[in-house]
């Protein structure tokens, strides 16, 4: 029974955020300094995955988290495209974004 109101939880919430999903899919990358400035604001990598060390001995892992967030797949879709366009359209060497 509880799992039940659990799922039913998670899904009420994924139609909720449907349509900012739908919104950060359906953006057009067509100006070289939005494309830029997503490849800025968006991080290559889950900036919260730490190790934290003393003496080389790694005594704590913190995983990435960033997959907890309910945009992760796209906003990364998105920076992707923004990344091609920049090399595609404008010719531009991506590899300072990475």
């Amino acid at each position: 029974m509880m799992s039940t109101n659990i799922f039913t939880s998670i899904s009420f919430v994924n139609i909720l955020l449907q349509p900012i999903r739908q919104q950060l899919q359906s953006l057009k990358i067509e100006d070289h300094k939005f494309a830029r400035l997503l490849c800025k604001l968006i991080p290559a990598s889950c900036p919260f995955e730490r190790e934290i060390k003393i003496y080389k001995r790694t005594i704590l892992y913190i995983p990435p988290l960033c997959k907890l967030n309910p945009f992760y797949e796209q906003l990364v879709e998105l920076r992707f495209r923004a990344l091609t366009y920049l090399a595609d359209c404008h010719g531009e060497d991506v590899t300072l974004y990475c």
